[in-house]
């Protein structure tokens, strides 16, 4: 067959080869000319000729020993010239005709098959299948980011900035800042697409989102869509390429089309071919399936092509794809996922778990993955809550990415591990991930990441220490870990983090948990970002006394050195002791604490909520809502301290003779009662000095608001101690195991100064 020299000069390919490699494809694939005259005319050595030729089949992945790598380029080129070729005498009407009725044809044919294959998901322990698009559809629109996040070019120090780790705001949704872009408008803009992405990121569902609106008519509506599953399409028998694979497809779904027709519809760049999991062939398939996909792609280049993969899966090289990655779910989408998931079931449930995940920033975080979000979604679904134990939720959802993910799918990874269990998998994250956390190292190198993997694997029974081998295998191991499970993720190029600092917390949990390793964990007790890992190890403990106790021991020691604490504590002990009340002991006296240092720092400015949460009840105890309201009194703006005040006396609480007479006058003495609506600046001065007189008569006779002056070093010890006592707190009324006898001692111990013993 004779080939024009413009075809072969046009082929992508060409462009790629260097200038004597070009010379040499011409000589010998255009002119068809032996070595020996080519390396005469070109004045080249046979072994420079047969380097050239080496770099031209590499260009053109053409596999085989000597001749056959020449053969095969031959058949290669000729076919493809064949597709090109104009055919008979037919008009391009003819032709236009002809093609639109093929067109028409399979995608009547193939549309029962996508409906079936592409039309519903069913994932993880979902009951039955639920349907991808229409007006019950689960389907919510993803966005895509253009510039791989683990290929951005950032120190460390720019990643850090995306999160304020003083106030610890929490990875996750607010990570990455690029720009996205819909799937959609994506897919529209580049016809050859790699779409990456985490495990569970959505891109099967997403592949299928595009299947089911071609196929219905609102999406490339004059394309055939090909849904191929590369895992299926490698273990076909007889090893088809992937034409005669589209042929076995089409003919399995009703009538049977013939290559030629199938070519001549690919031909004219009428197919939608949608190429998912290329991670998910083996090992023993990959070179061959990547052969295939180059070979036909470039063949039938005016198709459009969606091939989707896992970040760090695969070494390829495709240079006619634009490789784009799977953006998180944001807020939005979540909501979106939500609505859709519970709209058949119950959809007021929607709402609450909506609300639940906004009160819990750590399973929010979660909820960024959609495969975590189904996770979610199902575990709410069967109780209308989240567990109260958080670490069994964590554990189910690395159970998923760990290993359900893949055995639902009976997809079998290369064992790169070096035969960990799962047990050894999770102890390896953990050493990781408490280390890490110790040192702040929510980002790290992968220098550093692959140096804690070759210390973990050096000590396994079997393991060869070799320095050598350690670091080609922990190498393989991170890779696996990032492509198999998505725990670790590269967020830019050689810097590594947790996938969500959920887990990163859990697995710093978990080794502190197996090593028993209180001591140290206790000294983190007023650092706020140590918060999520204490209440993980408590749930994750069999039993949590030995914690516990430590914690109420280093608590007491925060403030156990500063005489001035500890008299506000003995003051508020005494007032406690004064008092009579149906509510917690520990509640009422965190609300004199409260109180007390409302009016020694005034960024204490939440009265109440802080004692609501050790049990305290308002309006149970006459004497202490008394108190409240006059405090509230001197809290108030405006002229709410009138009706404050006015409710307290309404008590009629027996009251020392001479502190009721003077409550009396001052109530006598309220400025401005019958004109509360004027305000001067004069009348503002005449307000705040009624307001003293109420404040002294409060101190000298319900001995409360007390004014004491901290110092910087006081007020940071007193929140420290305030912080570290509500840690406590959430730790005993989660669902973390602790005997009653425990429990009692440390409840009646609250807020006592060093020198009362508990009661």
């Amino acid at each position: 067959m004779s080939i024009p020299e413009d075809f072969f000069k046009n082929l992508e390919q060409y462009s790629e080869l260097s200038h004597r490699e070009k010379e040499v494809f011409l000589e010998i694939f255009g002119r068809s000319k032996n070595r020996v005259n080519v390396a005469q005319e070109l004045n080249i050595s046979e072994s420079n000729l047969g380097t050239c030729l080496t770099g031209i089949y590499k260009k053109f992945c053409i596999t085989g020993n000597g001749p056959v790598k020449e053969s095969r380029l031959r058949e290669y080129l000729n076919k493809r010239y064949s597709l090109q070729k104009p055919s008979g005498d037919l008009t391009t009407d003819d032709v236009d005709d002809s093609i639109d009725t093929l067109v028409q044809e399979i995608r009547k044919q193939i549309k029962p098959y996508i409906k079936e294959k592409c039309g519903t998901m069913r994932v993880l322990d979902m009951p039955k299948p639920i349907e991808l698009t229409g007006k019950q559809g689960i389907y919510t629109n993803v966005n895509i980011l253009e510039a791989i996040t683990g290929r951005r070019r950032l120190k460390v120090a720019e990643l850090m900035q995306s999160c304020d780790h003083d106030n610890f705001e929490r990875l996750g949704l607010s990570g990455v800042k690029q720009k996205r872009v819909s799937g959609l408008e994506v897919v529209q803009r580049y016809s050859k697409l790699m779409v990456l992405g985490k495990p569970g990121a959505g891109k099967t569902t997403f592949l299928k989102y595009l299947a089911m609106q071609c196929i219905e008519g609102t999406f490339q509506a004059s394309r055939v869509p090909l849904f191929i599953t590369l895992k299926d399409f490698a273990e076909a028998a007889k090893k088809p390429d992937i034409l005669k694979f589209i042929v076995q497809l089409l003919s399995s779904c009703g009538e049977t089309h013939a290559s030629a027709e199938v070519e001549k519809l690919l031909k004219q760049g009428k197919a939608l071919v949608l190429l998912d999991g290329l991670d998910e062939v083996r090992e023993e398939d990959t070179k061959r399936v990547l052969r295939q996909i180059r070979e036909f792609s470039d063949l039938f280049h005016t198709n459009q092509f969606v091939i989707t993969c896992r970040i760090a899966a695969k070494e390829y090289t495709y240079q006619s794809f634009t490789e784009v990655e799977m953006a998180d779910f944001d807020e939005k989408q979540i909501a979106i996922f939500a609505q859709n998931w519970f709209q058949l079931t119950d959809p007021v449930k929607s709402q609450r778990f909506i609300q639940k995940l906004k009160e819990n920033e750590p399973i929010q975080e979660l909820a960024s993955s959609p495969l975590l979000l189904t996770l979610l979604c199902l575990v709410f679904g069967d109780s209308g809550d989240f567990p109260a134990n958080r670490s069994e939720l964590y554990q189910e959802g690395l159970d998923v990415l760990l290993k359900k993910w893949d055995a639902k799918r009976n997809i079998e990874r290369e064992q790169v591990y070096k035969n960990l269990s799962l047990q050894r998998k999770e102890d390896l994250l953990s050493q990781i991930g408490l280390t890490t956390f110790e040192q702040k190292d929510y980002f790290f190198k992968q220098k550093t990441a692959e140096a804690y993997i070759a210390d973990f694997i050096r000590n396994l029974r079997n393991a060869d220490t070799d320095p050598e081998v350690l670091k080609l295998d922990s190498e393989a191991v991170l890779k696996s870990i990032e492509a198999q499970h998505g725990l670790l993720v590269e967020r830019a190029k050689g810097i590594y983090s947790f996938s969500h600092l959920t887990f990163h917390e859990y697995f710093a949990a978990r080794e502190i948990v197996a090593n028993s390793a209180w001591e140290s964990l206790v000294e983190h007790i007023t650092e706020i970002r140590w918060q999520e890992v204490f209440l993980l190890a408590a749930g994750m403990m069999r039993k949590a006394d030995d914690l516990l106790v430590l914690m109420k021991s280093k608590i007491d020691s925060i403030v156990a050195f500063d005489n001035k604490l500890q008299y506000i504590l003995d003051t508020v002990y005494n007032k406690f002791l004064s008092v009579k009340y149906n509510n917690k002991g520990a509640g009422v006296r965190a609300f004199y604490l409260e109180h007390a240092l409302f009016f020694s720092y005034s960024a204490i400015d939440s009265c109440g909520e802080f004692a609501r949460a050790f049990g305290f009840t308002d309006y149970i105890d006459p004497e202490i809502d008394f108190d409240d309201a006059l405090t509230d009194a001197l809290e108030m703006t405006d002229y709410d301290y009138q009706e404050c005040f006015t409710y307290a006396l309404s008590l009629n609480l027996n009251l020392e003779p001479e502190f009721q007479n003077l409550l009396q006058k001052l109530k006598e003495q309220i400025p401005f009662q019958d004109n509360p609506e004027k305000r001067i600046e004069r009348e503002d001065k005449i307000i705040k000095k009624w307001l003293n007189q109420l404040r002294e008569l409060i101190i000298k006779y319900r001995k409360i608001c007390y004014r004491e002056e901290l110092n910087d070093e006081q007020i940071e010890l007193i929140w420290n101690y305030y912080n570290a006592n509500l840690l406590l707190n959430d730790c005993l009324n989660s669902d973390c195991y602790v005997s009653r006898e425990v429990r009692d001692k440390i409840e009646n111990s609250l807020f006592l100064p060093i020198k009362i013993k508990p009661c």
